[in-house]
């Protein structure tokens, strides 16, 4: 594993305008990680999304308390580029869609919904924000930027959503805003 650098308040703030600069309406799938297990995590280059499993193999499903709309948990690629330095700790942010598109509350609302190869899934409105995790492994600067009053606005955590139309999805789809 590549040793941790954790980035500075003024780091992160000064990527602030690369993230803005992410597409609004047509995107692209960067990086799909499947948590087998709390800890674990499997890169893949396809995977498979379910409306009853969300992305097939992952933990998710094996849950005491599921919530279908935390199936899934999807972070902007340009944010997980800045806070974790290097691609082999993006990772480690825990989430499983890692998307090069504007994932602020005003482009993606609840109720949007994204295709994503075959699949479609729509955001939900259950919050995601960065956790005691997140922080050991990116720092204290990076849980604040992406919980800070900005931070919230463009989803620099990420976002939340659930599977509406199973499919296959592969790095490099297109991830288009459907409704």
């Amino acid at each position: 594993m590549v040793p941790a650098r954790q980035l500075t308040t003024s780091e992160l703030e000064a990527g602030l305008d690369e993230i803005r600069r992410s597409p609004a309406d047509s995107g692209v799938l960067r990086l799909i990680v499947r948590r087998p297990a709390a800890d674990d995590r499997e890169e893949l280059q396809e995977g498979t999304l379910d409306p009853a499993a969300g992305l097939v193999g992952d933990c998710w499903s094996a849950g005491r308390r599921t919530n279908p709309d935390t199936q899934l948990t999807l972070m902007n690629a340009r944010t997980i580029a800045l806070i974790a330095d290097v691609p082999e700790r993006w990772s480690l942010a825990g989430d499983q869609l890692f998307i090069d598109l504007d994932l602020s509350t005003d482009n993606l609302s609840p109720g949007t919904r994204l295709s994503i190869g075959s699949a479609v899934i729509e955001v939900t409105a259950e919050p995601h924000s960065g956790c005691r995790k997140f922080r050991d492994r990116y720092g204290l600067a990076a849980m604040k930027f992406v919980n800070s009053e900005t931070g919230r606005r463009l989803n620099l955590r990420g976002l939340n959503a659930r599977v509406i139309q199973p499919g296959t999805i592969r790095l490099g789809d297109v991830v288009k805003k459907i409704v």
